[in-house]
């Protein structure tokens, strides 16, 4: 099937983020009910957003400004990146350019995302990469988001 930047346009809402390593095991790194959104812009920007479930609110209520367990343990569950991105439409892959960075590890960078589009369901496949000495495969299935 051919694939044209256009066909990614549009917000679209999780429906699972999963963690394959190279031995096959499936985990779960912001949970089985991770929620979030990503958006890709006509103008070549794009955003995501996820979040673990069940985060605390901040005892003190205050929009910055919580313990330092309390500001560690909401960073621990959100993740959320922004900035251009590119389609390479022959390839089907989608590279995204990270500005602003909710992990600042990622600040600067750029990752590479294969793209696999049937209907209204996106999914996302990272290249493999190395977590604590054992390769892994990222994989986030996405639903377009009705107007």
């Amino acid at each position: 099937m051919e694939f044209k930047k256009e066909m990614i346009i549009g917000a679209y809402s999780l429906v699972s983020y999963q963690v394959t390593d190279a031995d096959g095991n499936i985990t779960y790194p912001m949970g089985k009910d991770c929620t979030g959104f990503i958006m890709y812009h006509p103008d070549g920007y794009m955003s995501a957003q996820m979040m673990s479930q069940g985060r605390p609110a901040y005892e003190s209520r205050s929009l910055h400004t919580g313990t330092l367990e309390e500001m560690a343990t909401a960073a621990e569950g959100y993740m959320a990146y922004s900035g251009p991105f590119e389609v390479d439409e022959q390839n089907k892959v989608v590279t995204h350019h990270m500005t602003v960075s909710m992990n600042p590890t990622w600040l600067g960078n750029s990752q590479l995302r294969y793209v696999n589009l049937k209907e209204d369901i996106l999914e996302i496949t990272s290249s493999p990469i190395i977590v604590d000495g054992k390769e892994q495969i990222a994989s986030l299935v996405w639903k377009r988001v009705e107007q």
